[in-house]
C-alpha cells in the first residue's frame, strides 16, 4: 500500500473513532432541538435564526450555534448566513407527522436511558443491571412510578414500531387465522396495521394497564373498537387464550432468558392445535457483518440496541441458535425465520408447539 493510501486509512480511521466519541453530544443536540420546538419553529421554508430564538424563548446567539449545529447533522440546512430550514430527516421531529419520531429521540435521550450508560463497563464486569443500581428499582417499575415518563415511553415504542406497522401485515399470511392476541401489545399501533389490513381477523392487546394508556385512542383511530379488545395482564402470570396466533413485536429482548422462557410457556398453554406465535424481532446473525450495503444495515443499532438491554433492563438481542434454546425450553420449536427486509432489522420469527 502507497504512504498516501497509509495515511488515507489512517485518515478515515481516526475520523471514525472522532464520529463515535461525539455521538452522545450529536444525540444530546437532537434532544435540545426537540425540547425547543426547532423543527416545528423553522419550517419548510428558510427562516432566521434570530426569529426562531424568539418564538423558542431563547438568545439569538446561542440558537444560531445549535441550528448550525443541526445542519452539520443533516437536521437542518443553512441557505445563507442564520437562514435555516428543515431537511427530510428533519421532519421526522415533527409531532404532527404520523412517522414522527419526536417521542422516541425524547425517551433515548432521556436521563433514565443515558444514566445507566455511565455504568456500562460495570455491567460488563458483573453482568448486573447499571439501571437498577442507579435508580433503586427496576426499568419498568420506575415507569410505572413517574406517569409522564410511562406516557412518554409508551409514545416512543408506538413510534418505534410504525414502520413495522405499516410492512408486517403484507409480509406474512395472516389470512390462515381467526383471531391475534398482540402480547405486550402497548398503544396497539402494529396490531391496528394487521387488522386494518386483514378485515376477517378480530383481535386482542394485551399488557399492563399502562401499556394499554393509549390504545384506546389508537383503537378509535382506526375503527377497530368492535374487532379488537384491550386485556390488562402480566405474562409473567398467564396468558390470554383464545387466539390462534400470538404475536410479539420487541417483547422477549427486554428480558432474561429465563424470564422468555415464561413468557413462551404461558403462550404454549393456550396455544391450539395448529396455533402459532409470530416473534418480530431482529435475529443477530452468528458472526457480526459489517458488509451488508447501507439499506440493509442498521449501522450497528442493533448491538447498541442489546448493551442497551444489558444496563436498563437485563434483557438481550438473541442469534437464531438463541430462539430456539429459549423455545425448546419452553416447550415450542422455531420452524422459520423470515427478514423482515422492508422494516430492518426485524425478522419474522414462526413458533409452534413442540
Amino acid at each position: 500500500m502507497a504512504n498516501t493510501d497509509v495515511r488515507a486509512a489512517g485518515t478515515a480511521d481516526r475520523d471514525l473513532i472522532v464520529r463515535l466519541a461525539f455521538g452522545s453530544m450529536a444525540a444530546q443536540t437532537l434532544r435540545a432541538a426537540v425540547r425547543l420546538r426547532v423543527v416545528e419553529l423553522v419550517g419548510d421554508t428558510p427562516r432566521r435564526a434570530a426569529d426562531v430564538a424568539v418564538d423558542a424563548g431563547a438568545e439569538p446567539q446561542p440558537m444560531t450555534r445549535l441550528l448550525r449545529a443541526l445542519a452539520g447533522l443533516g437536521v437542518l440546512r443553512e441557505h445563507a448566513p442564520d437562514s435555516f430550514s428543515v431537511t427530510s430527516a428533519g421532519a421526522l421531529l415533527d409531532p404532527s407527522r404520523p412517522d414522527s419520531l419526536k417521542s422516541f429521540v425524547r425517551m433515548f435521550t432521556e436521563p433514565a436511558i443515558v444514566r445507566a450508560w455511565e455504568h456500562l463497563d460495570g455491567s460488563v464486569r458483573t453482568g448486573e443491571v447499571a439501571f437498577d443500581a442507579v435508580f433503586g428499582t427496576d426499568f419498568f417499575s420506575h415507569l410505572a412510578q413517574h406517569p409522564e415518563l410511562s406516557a412518554e415511553f409508551n409514545a416512543a415504542m408506538g413510534q418505534a414500531v410504525s414502520e413495522t406497522a405499516a410492512v408486517l401485515p403484507y409480509a406474512f399470511d395472516f389470512g390462515r387465522f381467526t383471531t391475534v392476541t398482540d402480547v405486550g401489545g402497548g398503544d396497539g399501533t402494529l396490531l391496528a396495521g394487521v387488522l386494518s389490513a386483514h378485515p376477517g381477523l378480530t383481535g386482542a392487546v394485551y399488557d399492563t394497564a399502562e401499556g394499554l394508556a393509549e390504545a384506546p385512542k389508537t383503537l378509535a383511530r382506526h375503527g377497530l373498537e368492535d374487532r379488537c379488545s384491550l386485556i390488562a395482564g402480566d405474562f409473567f402470570r398467564s396468558v390470554p387464550e383464545g387466539s390462534d396466533l400470538y404475536l410479539m413485536k420487541s417483547v422477549l429482548h427486554d428480558w432474561t432468558d429465563d424470564q422468555v422462557v415464561t413468557i413462551l410457556s404461558h403462550c404454549r398453554e393456550v396455544l391450539p392445535p395448529g396455533g402459532l406465535v409470530l416473534i418480530v424481532e431482529p435475529v443477530l446473525p452468528e458472526v457480526v457483518d459489517t458488509s451488508a450495503e447501507p439499506d440493509v444495515s442498521d449501522g450497528g443499532v442493533t448491538y447498541l440496541s442489546d448493551l442497551n438491554m444489558l444496563v436498563n433492563v437485563g434483557g438481550r438481542e438473541r442469534t437464531r441458535k438463541d430462539f430456539e434454546e429459549v423455545c425448546h425450553r419452553a416447550g415450542l420449536s422455531l420452524t422459520a425465520v423470515t427478514p423482515l427486509a422492508e422494516a430492518a432489522p426485524y425478522s419474522l420469527i414462526e413458533v409452534v408447539a413442540g
